[in-house]
């Protein structure tokens, strides 16, 4: 219980200074001129002025407070590095025994776990959790903290001001001071490329605790697929060039071979996503003739921003050739020769609507076709009646590559094209709007070309089994043919139509190698806090998966049906970095968080990052491998500024309290000051007449 004195002014205050001049220099006055009773008098008047001061006396019930040490314990994914984490749980347990004699003086232990987990997006933030468990606390109440930790902490503040308190901060290091480690630095990133062109990543191998200057094997992956193996020295800058393979993320590794007695491999290795970007997409478009199904394809290609197309129609093939001057026609010859032998590898997709032999184009060009196809490029023949004439392109070099070959007949007959159980399970007519059905709800056809010898997948069919949709893989490249020239009635909306954007656009684009319409493909996906893995497939099963987490450590994924062709499982990602999926054939990579976590770009422990702010502190910095038994000893301290020595560590430990109640007495207030001042003026009227 504490006791004060208060005042509360009946009177503003300049009033009452000045009242209290006034009353001095009476007083003073008085005095000098040795009246009888000066003294008296003067205490008169001073009694007046502290009745208009209103004073009282306080009396306050305080409780102590605790003060409060906080332990801030490092459970980042570097701390499972080597033996730390045993270290760090031996160093808690025998710190919680250390303390126990500040908390019979009275202090408060806030043991305050940082980091673990998926939410490292941004490094070890133990400041920030630091803040987070004491926002309860007033400045004036922390005793101090304690960091339990590998070192390698990234929100360490510019100041020690910024820390919220005036209390000593110590660190004991978890570690060895003589680890090695290799690592992989980034210094030129590209974020996007041209798909076809090539795109420099600047990189840099870095050795801690060993001699610069060794010379390092390089293993650069995209996408999984090896592409290269340059030799490097360690502390040199270098350079690759990767090619651009595909539209979106392109995932490029580079990886070093391990350092002998390194800390961990986790880091040897770093990662770039590159997104690729399509310049355009050459589409060629050869029309045998004007027909009414021409305008679909047109339409359909023209309508896709990233096709960039060039068509032609056959309007005056040679034996419509008369006497009329060509100055005077208003016909485009048609350049075979730069088409197709000058720039037909520049060329993404050539497709041959209903067209015929008509001496346009000659042998050599179908040659050049063949080749362009085995080479990796994609041909797309819209057959009509112009397949079972005398010129059909069959009848040409393109017979080795086409998919089926003319029996000579067609039928004529209403029937729906259906998908065949190949075509359940292929990406580009897998889940077609109106399959689900049977028949499908789509409009009918009323002609299929016949053929024979067919080889590839039929993905949708006719009347007895007959194939509508054959695709087909030639060398590098692809091939469909469509044996009915009736999907127009789809566009036009016959008898309701059909979804014939949705099927011409994914096989243009199948053709083309887009990734998602792969019919063997393996796909991680980081949906939430999970992570997807799809296989697409053409068999009955999908072969179990083993995943590789961004720490190394594998296990092994069942997929289940999800649809026909396609299997998937869910997990949880539980780690950032780069996931890694394989079922031996197939190779899948995602990315979680940022690509190269910063919790894993420097690994080895260290006193160097929280020394500085340490030190300011007033606190110490200690390896729990010096110490006999991890620990220094604790010191309460009172008074003085020194807060550490080479063996113990002190906390400030303060006297505070809050008031829980509180009892005010006016002294001139009531019956009391009447009696003080009527005492006052009778003791004066009393001297006065002696």
């Amino acid at each position: 219980m504490n006791f004060g004195l208060a005042f509360d002014p009946l009177v503003p205050l300049p009033w009452l200074i000045g009242l209290a001049v006034v009353a001095a220099l009476v007083a003073l006055l008085v005095i000098a001129s040795r009246t009888r009773g000066a003294v008296l008098r003067a205490l008169a008047l001073v009694l007046a002025l502290l009745a208009l001061a209103n004073p009282s006396l306080t009396r306050e019930e305080r409780e102590p407070l605790s003060t409060v040490v906080a332990v801030v314990v490092d459970k980042s994914a570097s701390q499972d590095f080597g033996d730390r984490t045993q270290m760090t749980q031996a160093a808690r347990a025998e710190l919680e025994t250390r303390l126990a004699r500040l908390k019979e003086q009275g202090a408060e232990i806030r043991f305050i776990d940082a980091g673990g987990g998926a939410g490292e997006v941004d490094g070890t933030r133990l400041f920030t959790a630091l803040s987070a468990g004491l926002a309860d606390v007033p400045p004036e109440r922390v005793a101090g903290a304690i960091f339990l930790t590998d070192g390698r902490v990234h929100d360490i503040p510019a100041t020690v001001a910024a820390l919220g308190f005036h209390a000593p901060v110590h660190a004991i290091v978890s570690g060895q001071p003589n680890e090695r480690d290799r690592r992989v630095a980034l210094t030129s990133t590209p974020r996007f490329g041209i798909v076809g062109q090539t795109q420099t990543i600047g990189y840099r191998v870095e050795d801690e605790g060993a001699p610069a200057g060794a010379r390092v094997s390089i293993t650069v992956r995209r996408d999984g697929e090896v592409v290269g193996r340059p030799i490097v020295t360690a502390g040199q800058p270098a350079n690759v060039d990767v090619e651009i393979t595909h539209a979106g993320a392109n995932i490029v590794e580079i990886e070093a071979a391990g350092l002998e007695g390194e800390l961990t491999p986790v880091n040897n290795r770093a990662a770039v996503s590159i997104d690729g970007v399509r310049d355009k997409l050459r589409v060629l478009l050869v029309s045998g003739e004007p027909h009414v199904g021409e305008r679909t394809w047109r339409n359909l290609l023209k309508s896709d921003a990233n096709v960039d197309l060039v068509h032609f129609t056959i309007l005056r093939p040679p034996e419509k050739q008369d006497g009329t001057p060509i100055n005077e026609l208003s016909l485009i010859a048609f350049p075979t020769r730069e088409l197709f032998q000058q720039k037909i590898k520049d060329f993404d997709l050539i497709i041959f609507d209903r067209y015929a032999q008509q001496g346009v184009l000659p042998m050599i060009y179908f040659d050049n076709i063949v080749r362009y196809v085995e080479e990796g490029g994609a041909l797309l023949v819209a057959a009509g009646t112009d397949f079972i004439s005398d010129g059909s392109v069959y009848n040409t070099p393109l017979e080795a590559i086409l998919p089926a070959a003319p029996t000579g007949q067609m039928t004529e007959s209403p029937f729906r094209a259906a998908l065949t159980e190949a075509g359940r399970r292929h990406p580009v007519t897998r889940n077609l709007p109106g399959s689900e059905t049977s028949p499908p709800r789509w409009a009918p056809f009323f002609r299929v070309i016949d053929t024979q010898g067919a080889r590839g997948t039929s993905v949708m069919d006719g009347p007895n089994g007959k194939p509508v949709v054959l695709l087909d893989h030639v060398g590098e490249g692809r091939v469909a043919l469509l044996l009915s020239d009736h999907f127009w009635l789809w566009a036009r909306g016959f008898d309701g139509g059909g979804p014939y954007i949705d099927l011409l656009r994914r096989l243009s684009h199948w053709l083309m190698k887009e990734p998602d319409l792969e019919e063997e493909r393996l796909k991680m996906v980081a949906h939430g806090g999970d992570i997807v893995v799809e296989r697409q497939t053409m068999g009955d099963a999908a072969p179990p998966v083993t995943i590789t987490t961004p720490t190394g450590t594998t296990r092994t994924l069942n997929l289940t049906v999800a649809e026909p062709g396609l299997f998937r499982a869910t997990f949880p990602a539980d780690t950032l970095g780069l996931w890694r999926a394989s079922d031996g054939k197939l190779t899948a990579l995602v990315n979680v968080g940022p690509l190269n976590p910063r919790e894993f770009a420097e690994v080895t422990s260290t006193t160097d990052t929280l020394r500085p702010i340490i030190e300011a502190s007033g606190g110490g910095i200690w390896r729990m491998s010096a110490l006999p038994d991890g620990v220094p000893r604790v010191i309460p301290v009172r008074s003085g500024e020194r807060f550490a020595g080479e063996d113990w560590m002190g906390f400030a430990m303060r006297d505070v309290s809050v008031v829980r109640g509180l009892g005010l007495f006016p002294i001139f207030a009531g019956f009391s000051g009447l009696l003080i001042l009527l005492a006052g003026v009778a003791a004066a009227w009393a001297r006065e007449g002696r």
